[in-house]
């Protein structure tokens, strides 16, 4: 195997800067399983000064291959990634994720197994990715509840055949706001007959700032594309199992709006509340609860954003 590990950023040098480094320092223990690897970073436009970084310190950095495009979403970018790459397997993490030193090692074992055990390639691993706003000290951050994911392909932490990429089309671009776009392919991959196989030992801590009040304005807007691609989604794969994972059933729409009281408990009834979890050190806890306005957000967003393509 050959991997190319491809990240699409925008704007995110400083945790940038931790994610490059952690995969330049890999431990292997089975050389003769992997020729190499490369790091196949794509510049979503960024006007952070990244690119500028990257030039500056690129004798630090002797795996990675840079591009750069135009502002247009990861989707694009992780096209342009595997476009470029000229590894046989393909990694994606995100530009906020730091992983571990036996990161590489942990999905080349996977993928060795898993093929031992159907007798192809038509499988990806997928492995753990937890949630930290830890940046100091990213790794330190324990496994909790709230980490667990029940996606079948997201692009957090996945290696995957390249061509199987290629035959299912690759991201599709047209999901251009907030949301959706690795899931869908998940559906044509697993059309194609792909299975899942879980990865656990192959660790990446995604990074975030910690809440704070002053973001709920961006994340009910995230939700709320995220509800309009969410339908988009929808008239791809018209089916049950996407109406699930999109939201757009009465069993959630009923769900989130008594946990909300129909709205009542939203970002203003709130906030005082989670400026008290916050102020007691529970930022991640005050996230969670105002997850439920955000949900209801979010399933408000689908059924309007559905109610505009019947009007049509």
């Amino acid at each position: 195997m050959f991997f190319s590990v491809v990240i699409p950023t925008y704007n995110r040098l400083p945790i940038l800067q931790k994610c490059l480094r952690a995969l330049e320092s890999q431990q292997w223990r089975d050389d003769h399983l992997v020729q190499g690897y490369e790091v196949v970073l794509v510049d979503d436009g960024s006007t952070d000064g990244t690119l500028n970084w990257l030039e500056s310190h690129k004798d630090e950095f002797p795996h990675v291959r840079c591009f750069e495009q135009d502002h247009a979403g990861p989707a694009a970018a992780r096209n342009l990634g595997v476009e470029k790459a000229e590894g046989d397997t393909i990694i994606f993490i995100d530009s906020d994720l730091v992983v571990l030193s036996n990161f590489l090692q942990a999905h080349t074992e996977a993928l060795v197994q898993g093929k031992e055990k159907l007798g192809s390639d038509r499988f990806f691993t997928y492995g753990a990715v937890i949630n930290t706003c830890n940046f100091e000290n990213p790794t330190s951050e324990p496994y909790k509840i709230t980490d667990f994911s029940a996606a079948f392909f997201a692009t957090g932490n996945v290696a995957i055949p390249k061509h199987w990429l290629e035959k299912a089309g690759l991201f599709d671009t047209g999901f251009q706001l907030y949301g959706w776009e690795d899931l869908e392919l998940g559906v044509r991959l697993k059309n194609l007959g792909l299975q899942l196989i879980k990865c656990p030992e192959a660790v990446g801590y995604h990074w975030h700032p910690a809440f704070r009040l002053q973001q709920i304005p961006k994340l009910i807007d995230q939700e709320i594309q995220r509800g309009r691609m969410g339908v988009l989604f929808y008239q791809k794969h018209p089916t049950w199992e996407v109406k699930m994972m999109i939201q757009m059933t009465w069993f959630h729409r009923l769900l989130w709006g008594i946990l909300s009281l129909n709205g009542l408990l939203n970002e203003k009834t709130m906030a005082p509340f989670l400026q008290w979890l916050i102020n007691i050190g529970k930022p991640q806890l005050a996230l969670e609860i105002a997850r439920i306005f955000l949900n209801w957000y979010n399933v408000k967003g689908v059924y309007a954003a559905y109610a505009e393509i019947l009007d049509k």
